[in-house]
């Protein structure tokens, strides 16, 4: 029996992976650029199944009028585009793939730290200017001997605690989901999400985006960081409130900021790219050439699972919180 796929997913997916295990249930596979709900919609109809990236809203309209659609697999982690409750109630199983560019992203979050950190981009802007002092990047601070905290503690936080190890740093985290020996084993101290803004130099953002975590970095939050403190994003740009977030950086009241996601993708003209105390990148964290076959090869053998009736290896259940 035929299956037909829609991917709306072309630009993590590594396309031969995919032509290899979607033919296994010889899958009629059709690629849309639908990304708003009425076209996603209108995208499905009479589709089996629908694989889509972070971009694609596949909210309860799109559910309720896919009326043969039986899985849709999330290339990559975060679900916050798809509305798995009404999936849930229509039948419809929901794939991810939670071990998705772990070490990338930690690898990424890392790099960002350390360029805020280093002052990496004034000093390669002040060289290739033809200028040669070092004076440009004050002030500047030691890794050593700061406190890292992490804004949860799934998979890609517990990765990152574990590379900063040997960096002579303390890390806390605040991740009400996670027990607290589950932290204790990596060295990691449980604290309140006050005592992490409040104690860290380094604040490294992990949560996945829901109505909790929406805004979660404010104005208040941001107040309650240390004045020459950094603020690293890989995990979604609507944690964080960027108006809030410039205004404490333009008026002295936090040192840094890592970018790798923001709120508006892409985020056009922003006054944050007015600031060296800033460093951005395109939401780029995930990618690594390694990373896109093993995606793939993930979201597409679950899709392939449950289109033959089995189960499959990464479902999501709605009633999970933070990962």
């Amino acid at each position: 029996m035929s299956h037909r796929v829609v991917v709306s997913d072309t630009k993590v997916m590594d396309e031969e992976t995919r032509a290899a295990v979607l033919n296994a249930v010889d899958a009629t596979v059709e690629t849309t650029g639908a990304k708003e709900p009425a076209a996603v919609a209108r995208a499905v109809e009479g589709a089996d199944a629908l694989i889509v990236d972070a971009g694609t809203q596949v909210t309860a309209e799109v559910i309720d009028t896919a009326d043969s659609l039986e899985v849709v697999g999330r290339a990559g982690i975060g679900v916050d585009n798809i509305d798995v409750w009404a999936a849930a109630d229509a039948g419809i199983t929901v794939v991810n793939v939670p071990d998705y560019s772990v070490d990338e992203v930690s690898t990424h979050a890392f790099a960002l730290m350390l360029a805020c950190l280093r002052k990496i981009p004034t000093f390669d802007r002040s060289v290739k200017s033809g200028e040669w002092e070092w004076s440009v990047g004050q002030p500047m601070h030691r890794l050593a001997g700061s406190t890292v905290g992490l804004v949860a503690f799934g998979k890609l936080a517990r990765r990152f605690a574990a590379k900063l190890r040997g960096f002579d740093v303390d890390v806390v985290a605040y991740d009400p989901y996670v027990p607290k020996y589950r932290m204790g084993d990596l060295g990691v101290e449980s604290v309140t999400f006050e005592t992490l803004l409040a104690d860290s130099d380094i604040v490294s953002l992990h949560a996945p985006l829901t109505d909790e975590t929406r805004g979660l970095i404010d104005a208040d939050a941001l107040n309650r960081m240390a004045d020459d403190a950094l603020l690293v994003n890989t995990a979604r740009g609507g944690l964080v409130d960027e108006t809030a977030l410039y205004d404490a950086l333009v008026s002295g009241d936090l040192g840094g900021a890592g970018l790798d996601v923001r709120e508006s993708e892409p985020p056009g003209e922003s006054s944050l790219h007015d600031l060296d105390s800033v460093v951005c990148s395109p939401h780029v964290a995930w990618y690594s050439e390694e990373s896109r076959v093993e995606l793939t090869q993930t979201v597409a053998e679950d899709v392939v699972r449950v289109l033959r009736g089995k189960e499959p290896a990464n479902p999501i259940d709605p009633e999970t919180g933070w990962f």
